[in-house]
């Protein structure tokens, strides 16, 4: 039996060339999964692909815009018609949004953005893959939320919708799929130590905040209130969620499903 916890897997991941999108398709290819990394940006997925390549993995990339669903549906056929379907799934998109203004100078489209940036994403990857999924072989659809999603702090109103609309979207769609043989789960990592270093876009959404106390993104985030924030006093790493997203999708988690995976370092306790 081999120790590989995906072998014979086929694993498409949106945002693939993105911190976290491509530090999980990197465990997934060393696990022994069929990687397809879809995105905006090819150079990105190229790196990603040819680290890939190097551990000896298998990658395969698509330049493809998820907001754009006749393109994800045509990009998702081709996959399970090439590879024979696809058994796991994982949307790791970003959309900038605001974090820090409060209602009284927050616009409609701030406050907008990411709802219908993050949801839209998360429908039209879930349904182009879903179709493709279960049955005979088991399914896996992980998809990626935020402790917004149970804070009640100020200055987080679009976020924390989207956060909190993408665990509900989740959970919904575990119950929706489960007759079919389709897990659904949600990690909700927090702020993730070393994603601005590995060209996250939070290292822009975290500005003005570390601007404001007069750090760097980094020094904010080694030692700004995110941090105090937790039970462990440290967040996430890259690692710890792509290892994390590997055992989720694996059959060895395979009673799991409609839940979050709790990754904020222990921010919230549910």
């Amino acid at each position: 039996m081999s120790g590989l916890l995906l072998e014979g897997k086929n694993a498409v991941i949106y945002g693939g060339g993105g911190a976290i999108g491509g530090a999980v398709a990197r465990v997934f290819a060393r696990e022994g999964a069929r990687v397809f990394i879809a995105g905006r940006t090819q150079a990105k997925l190229d790196t990603v692909a040819r680290d890939i390549a190097a551990l000896g993995g298998t990658a395969e990339t698509a330049q493809v815009d998820v907001l754009d669903q006749q393109a994800v549906e045509k990009h998702a056929d081709g996959i399970a018609s090439t590879a024979g379907g696809i058994d796991i799934a994982l949307n790791a998109v970003s959309v900038m949004h605001d974090q820090g203004t409060l209602l009284a100078d927050l616009s409609l489209e701030e406050f907008m953005r990411p709802i219908d940036g993050f949801l839209r994403a998360l429908f039209i990857t879930s349904k182009a893959v879903a179709r493709h999924m279960g049955r005979e072989r088991p399914g896996v659809i992980l998809t990626l939320s935020e402790p917004g999603a149970k804070l009640a702090v100020g200055g987080i109103l679009g976020h924390g919708v989207s956060s909190a609309g993408k665990e509900a979207f989740s959970r919904l769609l575990a119950a929706e799929l489960a007759p079919g043989n389709v897990r659904v789960i949600d990690i909700r990592p927090h702020a993730v130590i070393d994603a601005p270093a590995a060209g996250s876009y939070t290292k822009d959404l975290f500005q003005r905040s570390a601007a404001a106390a007069g750090q760097s993104v980094q020094e904010f985030l080694d030692r700004g209130g995110m941090v105090q924030g937790t039970l462990l006093k440290r967040l996430p790493t890259l690692s710890e969620i792509a290892e994390t997203a590997a055992f989720l999708a694996s059959d060895r988690a395979g009673a799991m499903t409609g839940t979050v995976a709790n990754l904020s370092g222990g921010a919230l306790v549910d």
